[in-house]
């Protein structure tokens, strides 16, 4: 079986660049063979992938962005679900692919587990203890400095949002201005193969 790639070699996004070196990057190190397919230079490649991408995976244009990744056929993801295996260790599952011998997932140590339960009681018992000390004035200052978390949150998220609708809108430009460039070349090559004959007059005495 072999992992197909579908990329964007020519792309002008910097982020979707990073994105398809960044899957390359890994599965090499992993050392697994896949082949790129590039959807800039070959429209059969990139029919193909518009055509297979599931429709609950495609965003509301329905042009989905590269990196798209397949095993033969069969859909595995793309960069965002690919970059979730990754953080789980579980990308031989997201692939398809049977992992080698003495692959093993590394759960989380229990000590960790064990670790992170005590740190969340001494910061809650810590809370409380300042929490009593607070008198209403000074909680009301600390309720006025500053955004909350929530709040810068909810900003980062905006921002990312709108960096992933700004690549969308980049890369359907790009695809609206090949779809024109091929009009054109099928034009100019439809006037240069049909020639119209030349009808010389008939004077009628």
């Amino acid at each position: 079986m072999v992992i197909k790639v579908f990329l964007a070699t020519s792309s002008g996004s910097t982020a979707i660049k990073k994105k398809q070196q960044d899957v390359l990057g890994f599965l090499e190190a992993l050392k697994i063979e896949y082949a790129q397919l590039d959807i800039a230079s070959n429209e059969e490649n990139r029919m193909w992938m518009r055509e297979n991408v599931p429709g609950e995976k495609k965003p509301a244009n329905g042009i989905p962005l590269p990196p798209q990744i397949f095993n033969e056929e069969n859909y595995c993801g793309d960069y965002d679900t690919f970059f979730d295996a990754k953080e789980e260790n579980s990308v031989y599952e997201f692939l398809g692919l049977t992992p080698p011998p003495g692959f093993k997932k590394e759960p989380i140590p229990e000590e960790e587990h064990n670790g992170d339960s005590h740190a969340e009681e001494g910061v809650n018992g810590l809370g409380e203890s300042v929490e009593e000390e607070i008198t209403g004035g000074e909680r009301q200052e600390l309720l006025q400095d500053g955004p909350s978390n929530e709040e810068e949150e909810e900003e980062e998220d905006q921002k990312m949002d709108q960096e992933e609708e700004d690549i969308q809108e980049e890369y359907v430009d790009e695809e609206y201005e090949k779809g024109e460039d091929n009009l054109v070349s099928e034009v100019t090559l439809l006037s240069q193969t049909v020639r119209l004959p030349w009808f010389s007059p008939i004077l009628v005495p």
